[in-house]
């Protein structure tokens, strides 16, 4: 069985803010790839919940955030599409993260 890593080292500033992020993932072709944000979240089966790390530089710009959420609410829908087949259920997310987009106003 082939394994293969993803990693994201996050350094901290004094009072434990993250201050930069690198992450890697040798098999994509990423070796040490600055970004400003991150949202992992892992399935616990045993417990049924979702687990999640969110984490964010102290220097990530609002209006940059803002794009991070809608892009994460469209794959989101894109990936519920892939793994259940609902149409419908995924169109109703698509048209959220649109109306997100309006409201948080990076789309008029």
């Amino acid at each position: 069985m082939k394994k293969t890593q993803i990693t994201i080292d996050v350094e901290l500033d004094e009072n434990h803010i993250p201050e930069r992020m690198l992450w890697n993932a040798q098999d994509g072709g990423i070796d040490s790839q600055e970004t400003k944000a991150t949202m992992i979240s892992v399935w616990d089966d045993k417990a049924m919940e979702a687990l999640r790390i969110d984490l964010w530089t102290k220097d990530m710009p609002v209006d940059q955030m803002k794009m991070f959420f809608h892009q994460t609410l469209v794959s989101l829908g894109n990936t519920y599409h892939r793994a259940t087949g609902e149409e419908d259920v995924a169109a109703w997310m698509e048209q959220m993260a649109e109306e997100f987009a309006q409201k948080s106003a990076i789309k008029m």
